[in-house]
């Protein structure tokens, strides 16, 4: 099997942390496990412990997916780690997370690992309602920030606010840095920050009041949330 876009390596920790408004040392313990008290702790994402300090797109995507869950929930994720790696085995997907077919096409599988490995239920990944399977709400609100491609299904670019935002998060453009209309949302913020107005700052780029109002409010978002995440 070739490399995916899934397996290219696009941050440090320490960027992914940032984009994503969650600490880095949390991020790391995701991705990469951690250490405490003498104890070891395993990886939610990573197979096993690495070191590494590069993080693939696919581990930043399933990254953005537990990130719902801790903001909604304020729970240790290690709950979850059994079942990514169970789907990681059944599903033969190194980044099981950041595959639509899983929340499309394998929710009964999903369903069955979660009984199996008795998850609580506030960090379950589908739910019945009426008789139907549907994703439960973190699952669903991951979901429509990210489009998949058509073919393979792999995550291909994340919405971090939503679809209707111009803000977006491509790994093969601009370093994966989250961008409007390929301006850096960082950048346009600091100029904020600095003095410039909305107005000046949209008229010097050639680009909307609203562009830039939601480039401010991407980056006031994940600035304030990364002390909570």
């Amino acid at each position: 099997m070739g490399i995916t876009v899934l397996d290219r390596e696009v941050y440090s920790m320490s960027e992914a942390a940032r984009i994503l408004g969650v600490r880095s040392a949390r991020l790391r313990g995701w991705i990469d496990g951690y250490s405490r008290g003498g104890v070891d702790y395993e990886p939610v994402i990573r197979p096993e412990r690495t070191g590494e300090d590069a993080v693939t797109w696919g581990e930043f995507v399933e990254a953005g997916y537990l990130r719902e869950y801790r903001i909604r929930h304020r729970v240790s994720l290690q709950h979850l780690r059994p079942v990514v790696q169970i789907l990681r085995e059944r599903l033969g997907a190194p980044y099981p997370l950041a595959h639509a077919k899983l929340y499309v096409a394998n929710r009964e599988l999903v369903r069955e690992i979660q009984d199996e490995t008795g998850i609580d239920r506030e960090l379950a990944m589908v739910v019945v309602r009426n008789g139907q399977l549907i994703l439960a709400p973190g699952a669903a609100a991951f979901v429509e920030k990210v489009e998949f491609a058509p073919e393979d299904r792999e995550a291909l670019r994340i919405y971090p606010d939503d679809k209707s935002s111009p803000v977006l998060i491509d790994p093969l453009r601009n370093f994966g840095a989250p961008v409007v209309h390929g301006i850096r949302t960082e950048n346009l913020y600091d100029l904020f920050a600095g003095g410039d107005s909305i107005a000046d700052i949209a008229d010097g780029y050639d680009i909307s009041v609203a562009d830039v109002e939601a480039a401010i409010r991407y980056e006031s978002r994940i600035n304030g949330q990364e002390t909570a995440a």
